[in-house]
């Protein structure tokens, strides 16, 4: 018999004709889980060791299923691996494989166990794995994000609310905000990784098995902090899938943010920040173009990462307790969450670095748009003004530096003192840009001793 022809042996003795090739193709899950073949090896060896341990299994059978899910690795690992979608997915296609070299003893490795625990384990196995690599990648970020703010501590920038100039800040300052954002994912990232490593095996189809196995055993065989508590929530949570893609969806949204705003800054309407090429794409028609595409697939990619978070959700939200084959559907959206977000930050980790500040443009903009009527206000206040008053005062300087194409650093005294007395010469030690950034000297403020300060201590924190 073709395989298309066969019954399925891990199920198909209940069944008198096989199942339709159809049929076959659309339950199928190996075209996709097979990625997860390292963890299912190592969940069967646990197992299996755990087997032996209680009596189940021999020492001579636990050597031979031992050595042979090795050899069967080795295969798959070498590309010499057939994987059958008769066999539906990448459980049973290594346990086909097992039997059929060493014999029977493979067929005992299923004892104690369901695919519905083998399932859970595995791919809590494989999502460990994938936050360990992805929070590797998120630290590299980080420190590229702290290297560049620490070099542009002193570069002045426009901040920005509406989008409009607001108060000077430091280009430092302003990536630091970023780290912030990536500070507060990380946590995140690791609080999923918590409570997400806990052993499902052994729950078995739903209720347990009678077989007098080991849980602790094989949660500590496979680094998990303890087994799960109760059998059929065991083998029906994806609640881990959900909270690790929520955190990415989280993470998109930084990412979209920052990549936002590094689009505008490459643009000849801002002008602040250079992209080397290699991250930067031409166009087929105007030979003069240089598109951001990074920052733009990054910023695009954030509404897939969101579609994905939307689909496990609406995946769980009615399943009855306990596993269903719907929950077959929650691998892809998963899969393609770990690839975007490694991608992006392996993307944005070699970037960052790499940024120019054009730190004259960014100056002459903080110029523009009266970024320092704050600090005049704060300066009149100090000298006994009330705020509201003051505020009044500014509104009208602000009013004359329009009508005359003046900002305020470049009126005179005398043009200042229009509109209050209070106002003296030292004055124009708030109205730089310098004396406005170096004045919020505290912590989380914008001044370039406190951008080197807050460096260190988050240079500190990634250590830890």
């Amino acid at each position: 018999m073709s395989d298309s022809e066969q019954k399925n042996q891990s199920w198909g003795g209940r069944f008198t004709e096989p199942t339709d090739a159809f049929v076959e193709r659309f339950t199928a899950s190996v075209g996709f889980d097979y990625r997860f073949y390292n963890q299912d090896i190592n969940g069967s060896i646990a197992h299996a060791t755990m087997l032996a341990k209680v009596g189940v299994l021999s020492d001579q059978e636990l050597t031979a299923i031992t050595d042979g899910l090795e050899a069967v690795r080795a295969d798959i690992e070498a590309g010499n691996f057939q994987w059958s979608v008769s066999l539906e997915d990448v459980h049973m296609n290594i346990e086909a494989a097992l039997t059929e070299r060493i014999g029977i003893a493979g067929k005992k490795l299923h004892t104690g166990r369901s695919r519905n625990d083998q399932v859970a384990t595995d791919i809590r196995l494989y999502l460990r794995d994938q936050i360990d690599l992805i929070a590797k990648e998120l630290a590299r970020l980080q420190t590229g994000l702290l290297d560049l703010a620490e070099r542009e501590a002193d570069t002045i920038m426009p901040g920005f609310t509406h989008l409009q100039s607001a108060q000077p800040v430091t280009f430092g300052h302003h990536l630091l905000a970023w780290f912030e954002m990536l500070k507060r994912d990380a946590s995140r990232l690791q609080d999923c990784r918590t409570r997400m490593n806990q052993s499902p095996l052994g729950a078995a189809a739903l209720a347990g098995t009678t077989y007098p196995i080991d849980r602790a055993m094989t949660a500590e065989l496979l680094g998990f902090d303890k087994p799960t508590e109760n059998s059929l929530d065991s083998v029906s949570d994806r609640d881990f899938a959900i909270e690790f893609t929520a955190f990415a969806s989280i993470l998109m949204t930084h990412l979209s943010r920052a990549s936002e705003e590094l689009i505008l800054w490459t643009s000849a309407q801002f002008g602040f920040i250079d992209l080397p090429d290699r991250f930067c794409t031409g166009s087929s028609i105007m030979p003069q173009k240089k598109n951001p595409d990074v920052p733009e697939l990054v910023r695009g990619k954030t509404g897939r990462v969101n579609g994905h978070l939307v689909s496990l959700l609406t995946l769980m939200k009615s399943q009855p307790l306990a596993y269903n084959k719907d929950n077959q559907e929650d691998k892809e959206p998963l899969f393609d969450t770990v690839d975007t977000v490694m991608d992006c930050l392996r993307a944005f980790a070699d970037m960052i670095p790499a940024i120019q500040a054009r730190k004259e443009n960014m100056y002459e903009s903080a110029r523009r748009g009266f970024s320092t009527a704050t600090d005049l206000a704060d300066y009149l206040v100090r000298k006994g003004t009330p705020f509201r008053d003051a505020h009044e005062v500014v509104g009208k300087s602000v009013a004359y530096g329009i009508k005359t194409g003046k900002d305020l650093s470049e009126m005179t005294l005398e043009e200042l003192q229009q509109f209050s007395n209070t106002i003296e010469q030292d004055v124009f030690d708030v109205l730089t840009l310098e004396g406005s950034v170096a004045a919020r000297n505290h912590i989380g403020g914008t001044a370039p001793d406190q951008v080197r300060a807050a460096v260190q201590r988050a240079r500190a924190e990634l250590k830890n």
